[in-house]
């Protein structure tokens, strides 16, 4: 096995139980609040708290995952995950936790991530070579949708056997498993450039953002996925409300249609990581924005007895997911110089996150006043239209024969 290989079965290894158990703690805490507080309001606001401290902080954060060692970096954010859901841990077994507390820890784990994440992300390209980036990129979306279709079931079980002083210390044990594997592997900083000796957080961040706009393929690429990502988010919260209303769902329906997703994507990701596609990435960008956009145009014209193609086409969906994320992140990867690419990552999450905040904001006021099947064909409409466009913008059909690693 080649020495990169093996840095990243290390790596993979304690990464798979770290967002496991993440996963299972996340969906054991919705599942808390769902029987205790039987509120809509504040499971959004519980979403919320785990979203918004890593869209505001993110600009800053790339600053210093690009000042910082990325290896402790990680480290640090993941054991700062683990002391939070051991303080949350602390106060369910002292029988003393509040909603507000919960709301708290939640944003505090979000600050972790917001470091944790893009300092993976910009490390990737320090460990494998060029020409496995895209492959990496779906091994990684494989370990996420392993953990999305088993964190959720695991959750559930955990939750109805254990008490949630020990649902959340697996996530405790979680993170430092992921500690321990990075112990033993050497990941090395990026060179660091001239003008970098003057260091300035507010110039650094302007720099994250410049590197980006002087490629014009990638400028655009970006901001056709944050429009794509306004679009996407609130129908991705209807999905429960789509099986249920439209569809005359029950319970296992709507788990039934998660876990399709979550195995169309596990799919996906897997095609990925053994294919060694030698064509344009960005083919694959477009043409996953098409076929995304189309499965949600047609979901919405479905009649109330079709559920049965509402599953077929959400797995197609979920198939198609990785085809965006994987390509994406490697073009990344390869045209922008790695002592940059934690504030480019960053200040792409954050960019990202901002519809999921306006989405989840505002799913209700769509559900009323549009209805769930026309917010699927008006979001699948654009959607399909944004990738049909990308094949035609000039600067993206020109991107992978421009400069790399600006």
């Amino acid at each position: 096995m080649d020495s990169w290989k093996k840095k990243f079965a290390v790596i993979w290894s304690g990464q798979l139980f770290s967002i496991l158990s993440s996963a299972i703690v996340q969906f054991a805490i919705v599942l808390w609040l769902s029987f205790e507080t039987k509120s809509a309001e504040v499971l959004s606001f519980a979403m919320i708290a785990a979203l918004l401290p890593q869209t505001l902080i993110g600009p800053f954060v790339g600053v210093f995952v690009d000042r910082w060692s990325r290896k402790r970096t990680m480290i640090l954010a993941d054991t700062f995950v683990a002391f939070c859901s051991a303080v949350l841990a602390l106060l369910f077994y002292l029988d003393c936790v509040e909603i507000w507390h919960i709301y708290v820890l939640l944003a505090f784990r979000s600050v972790g991530s917001a470091f944790h994440n893009p300092a993976m992300e910009a490390s990737v390209p320090l460990l494998a070579p060029e020409s496995e980036l895209l492959r990496v990129s779906g091994i990684n979306q494989v370990i996420y949708s392993i953990c999305n279709i088993a964190g959720p079931a695991l959750g559930a079980v955990f939750m109805t056997s254990f008490d949630m002083t020990y649902v959340l210390m697996f996530d405790v044990a979680g993170a430092l498993i992921a500690c321990t594997s990075l112990l033993f592997v050497v990941i090395p900083n990026p060179g660091k450039k001239a003008e970098d000796e003057d260091r300035h957080v507010l110039r650094e961040m302007k720099e994250g953002f410049n590197v980006v706009y002087r490629q014009p393929g990638l400028k655009w690429m970006m901001m056709l996925s944050i429009i794509v990502t306004f679009f996407l988010m609130p129908v991705a919260t209807l999905f429960p409300l789509m099986t249920l209303n439209h569809f005359n769902g029950n319970a296992f329906e709507m788990s039934l249609v998660e876990v399709i997703w979550g195995v169309g994507m596990l799919l996906g990701g897997g095609i990925l990581s053994v294919w060694k596609f030698k064509g344009r990435k960005t083919i694959l960008i477009n043409a996953s924005y098409v076929v995304l956009g189309l499965t949600f145009l047609f979901s919405g014209v479905l009649p109330h007895s079709g559920f049965i193609y509402f599953v077929i086409l959400t797995a197609i969906a979920g198939v198609s997911a990785p085809f965006f994320h994987g390509p994406f992140t490697s073009l990344l990867q390869i045209y922008i110089h790695s002592s940059y690419l934690g504030r480019v990552f960053s200040l792409l999450g954050s960019a990202s996150m901002l519809p999921s905040m306006i989405g989840l904001a505002a799913t209700g006021y769509i559900a009323d006043t549009i209805g769930v099947a026309n917010s699927f064909i008006i979001s699948g409409a654009v959607i399909t239209l944004v990738g049909l466009y990308s094949f035609f913008v000039k600067p993206i059909r020109l991107l992978e024969e421009g400069t790399r690693n600006l």
